[in-house]
């Protein structure tokens, strides 16, 4: 049955593909809710473009199907897909055209733009000054702007964004990352694929991790990271610390790293591990929260289903 969540903007509903013997995707299943700038991160050749190529309908799945604002694309793509823009391995201009004059063309392809829309978006990724320069004349950068600007001509409800940062400058890929955080913010959603943690970790709010075409989790960023937070301390009994923590029912697992000990437990915990090692007679040297990253949560996470097999 189709979802007629409003809320849910995109639905993959046990989605499988395969290219041979290889399987791509392996009942993959996700949703990305109004609003969210959703990161699906995962390594390279994880599935992450053959997802996007699914969604839009540019190959077929082996099974299962793709929702989007609630309408079933099997009978109902043409109709989402006029509520979606997508950028898809980049770009490609006329580089003896202006900027403006490549939106033009993109704009006449897709039905007709009028000239004030096509202002509207410029201004919006920030190229209205360079508007009437040659293609050639634009950084990689620039051009991917370009390329978000034509995904937006039409004003979608949804945006599909393959790896939008890849082969970008430290500062094209924050030009790009800012851009994308201000199409959020006004309340576009868009479904950022990448492989590059601290780029997601940094522009979206929302995250879906996929190794090998599987779903290894999905969540916001700050739910993801408190599963990964943990307190760092340096003990006067490493022996008897390990003790007393293994029978504490709230520590999933403590590491030791040389003289000192990684506790998976939140701060907010802190007194509480103070306590329990205090009452059998080992104090704390040192005790501080051990920042975690997503890049720390994507090891754990990808490390523990190679490790499961």
């Amino acid at each position: 049955m189709p979802n007629n969540d409003p809320e849910v903007v995109l639905r993959i509903v046990k989605l499988s593909k395969r290219y041979g013997s290889r399987l791509v995707l392996d009942d993959l299943n996700l949703e990305v809710g109004r609003g969210q700038v959703f990161g699906f991160l995962g390594p390279n050749g994880a599935g992450k473009t053959t997802t996007i190529s699914l969604i839009l309908g540019l190959i077929a799945p082996r099974s299962g199907h793709v929702e989007m604002f609630g309408l079933d694309t099997r009978t109902h793509l043409s109709q989402a897909l006029r509520r979606t823009g997508a950028i898809l391995e980049g770009p490609s201009f006329y580089p003896h055209l202006s900027g403006r004059d490549n939106l033009g063309v993109w704009g006449a392809l897709s039905g007709g733009v009028d000239g004030k829309r096509l202002d509207e978006v410029l201004e919006l990724v920030g190229l209205r000054d360079r508007a009437r320069d040659k293609v050639r004349t634009y950084s990689l950068g620039m051009k991917q702007r370009l390329g978000l600007a034509a995904s937006l001509m039409h004003d979608p409800e949804l945006l599909l964004l393959d790896e939008p940062t890849n082969g970008l400058d430290p500062a094209g890929m924050r030009e790009v990352r800012e851009l994308i955080r201000r199409l959020g913010k006004t309340g576009k959603t868009v479904f950022v694929s990448s492989h590059l943690l601290g780029e997601v970790e940094q522009m979206c709010d929302y995250v879906g991790i996929i190794k090998e075409g599987r779903l290894l989790t999905q969540g916001s960023v700050t739910a993801l990271l408190r599963q990964g937070q943990a307190l760092e301390m340096v003990v006067t009994d490493i022996e008897g610390a390990l003790e007393v923590l293994a029978g504490l029912p709230w520590v999933p697992g403590v590491t030791r790293e040389d003289n000192r000990l990684v506790v998976q437990a939140p701060p907010e915990r802190a007194a509480d591990l103070s306590r329990a090692l205090a009452e059998a007679g080992i104090y704390l040297s040192e005790l501080r929260p051990r920042d975690s990253s997503l890049e720390d949560f994507f090891l754990e996470v990808t490390g523990k289903a190679s490790a499961g097999g």
